[in-house]
């Protein structure tokens, strides 16, 4: 059976905690540098997050930082914790009153992010991250 094989798990490991990252860099640079700052925060003000500029570069950092650190496996399950928290706040104030669907801006794209991250939280970053090159370095 492949699931039993150390790895395929580390190769499926590696392409889910990729692609995952992939994605939240890619957003994080969107907002930055295509849609802005300014219009960054504004959508966080009119969606009635707290603090919106504060909340607005911070995820900004978290999901550029963040993504990065995931595609290469640095610090990834405290990444993934901390991010699936991030995307909790998201849940709230942006899609929980949008119903389901993501074409009407409803939480199950969100639902499938926080998902993913805490699979990551739970089965870690695998042996292809630098978490696990890191560990084997002796002091």
């Amino acid at each position: 059976m492949l699931m039993n094989r150390p790895a395929v798990r580390d190769a499926a490991l590696l392409l889910f905690r990729v692609v995952l990252g992939v994605v939240f860099l890619f957003h994080g640079v969107h907002k930055l540098f295509i849609a802005g700052m300014d219009a960054t925060v504004s959508q966080f003000t009119t969606m009635g997050v707290p603090e919106p500029q504060l909340s607005a570069y911070v995820t900004v950092a978290a999901e550029t930082v963040g993504g990065g650190m995931l595609i290469v496996g640095l610090l990834t399950t405290f990444v993934a914790g901390a991010m699936s928290l991030m995307m909790a706040g998201a849940l709230y104030f942006a899609h929980l009153p949008n119903g389901f669907f993501v074409d009407e801006g409803g939480m199950e794209y969100v639902l499938v992010l926080i998902a993913s991250l805490l699979m990551i939280v739970v089965f870690g970053a695998g042996r292809a991250s630098l978490d696990e090159v890191l560990s084997r370095v002796e002091a």
